[in-house]
């Protein structure tokens, strides 16, 4: 057997020179600063993997910034400002439909909230910025009778649901940045669903389909088992701490 090196003056290993060291700084200064650009290429390659893979098994893996991808179709479409829309309709005055451009234009709200997946994870502290729900419902005039909303996702599969009453609380948005970034595809943009006191199922990604509705319409994961009313903390048997 090769020795190992001999004992340090306090019992340990061989004294650590002064280049080895400075090394190690310079190593760990070089991670430091380009810790944002590797984590944003994992995320751009989990994403991408997700995209393309009809199993889920993507969504079991982990990244830097605590999120995982979830996606209920084999492949979903890239949209972007030529190709985006957005469509208001059913019970209500003036149905409308909205390009990317269009949703940019109008009033942004900002929230930071804790992000809560009812699978358990958790990521502190998440920007994100879009419309208010509530204002694209006003702008379209809800008719009398109605009392839910059904959103559907350009994925084709995806669906979810609220009640107007919940509709028109001030922190669920149409969001169209995270994490003072445009909505990447991974994260479901251009426009997704942001509804910060529920979990996080109900943050529709890749929203394309408002509609007023007379009822609620169970969304896909509520069709097989969760809860309808998703509050945090409060649903599905769990006991996490509020978001809000």
């Amino acid at each position: 057997m090769t020795p190992g090196p001999p004992p340090g003056p306090d019992g340990g290993g061989a004294p650590v020179g002064r280049r080895l060291v400075l090394g190690m700084l310079g190593l760990g200064a070089v991670g430091l600063a380009t810790a944002p650009y590797l984590q944003k290429g994992l995320e751009s390659f989990l994403g991408a993997a997700a995209d393309k893979d009809p199993t889920g098994l993507t969504g079991l893996l982990p990244n830097g910034g605590g999120f995982r991808y979830y996606s209920v179709a084999s492949s979903v479409p890239r949209k972007g400002p030529d190709t985006y829309r957005l469509t208001v309709d059913g019970l209500v005055d003036r149905p409308a439909t909205y390009a990317l451009d269009d949703l940019r234009a109008m009033k942004q709200t900002r929230l930071v909230r804790d992000v809560q997946c009812v699978t358990g994870w958790r990521v502190p502290r998440t920007p994100f910025e879009g419309v208010r729900l509530s204002a694209l419902l006003a702008a379209a005039g809800v008719r009398p009778g109605a009392k839910a909303v059904r959103f559907t996702c350009f994925d084709g599969t995806y669906s979810e649901s609220l009640t107007l009453q919940q509709a028109d609380r001030r922190d669920v948005l149409v969001a169209l940045r995270m994490r003072d970034e445009p909505l990447g595809h991974a994260h479901g943009g251009p426009a997704r669903l942001y509804v910060a006191p529920m979990y996080f199922y109900k943050s529709a990604k890749w929203l394309s389909g408002i509609t007023v509705t007379s009822e609620v319409r169970p969304g896909y994961w509520e069709k097989r088992g969760y809860d309808v009313d998703a509050w945090v903390g409060r649903s599905n048997g769990r006991d996490d701490a509020p978001t809000v």
